[in-house]
């Protein structure tokens, strides 16, 4: 099996597929959020989720990302740079990150974050709401494996944040 990533940001396919995609994902994180209202139900959002995926593509400081298996779509992500001011604590931030349910738990969405976070070589944040015990256990792991423990995490209003340096910038650090 290959996992590979491209960038969806002038690929009418991959932006199709990721717009399909997102209700899954959302329905995904209310479900996982112990319907906390953190998130939104299927299809509340309706026409603003096709105002978001403007957003996504049209942003200079966000990445879409197709995630592929043997050249196939199986999932997304998301990686964005954060306002300027903020630059000098964090580089990247993983905004969404989705594997369809059909390709989890084959090692997927870990080759797919370890080819992200070396392709955006920099400091990272990951934030998951800490109710979503299954992102938590899976950032966790990633980060962990991929920085070899080398990584600082804390707990604030409600959010899990991980913050690690990647890729080329870890050998100067």
């Amino acid at each position: 099996m290959t996992v590979s990533i491209r960038d969806a940001q002038n690929s009418p396919q991959d932006r199709a597929w990721i717009q399909a995609q997102y209700p899954e994902y959302l329905e995904d994180l209310s479900q996982t959020s112990m319907n906390t209202g953190m998130f939104p139900a299927k299809g509340e959002h309706g026409e603003r989720e096709q105002e978001l995926m403007a957003r996504w593509f049209a942003d200079e400081t966000s990445h879409p990302l197709t995630i592929l298996k043997n050249d196939k779509p199986a999932g997304f992500a998301l990686v964005s740079r954060p306002p300027r001011h903020q630059r000098q604590e964090v580089d990247f931030r993983m905004a969404d990150f989705f594997i369809s349910p059909r390709s989890r738990r084959l090692g997927i969405g870990r080759d797919a974050a370890a080819l992200i976070f070396n392709r955006f070589a920099g400091t990272w944040e990951i934030v998951e709401f800490v109710y979503n015990k299954p992102a938590v256990a899976f950032w966790r792991a990633i980060v962990g494996a991929y920085t070899g423990g080398k990584f600082r995490e804390r707990l604030s209003q409600g959010e899990v944040h991980q913050v690690f340096v990647s890729g080329k910038a870890r050998a100067g650090r």
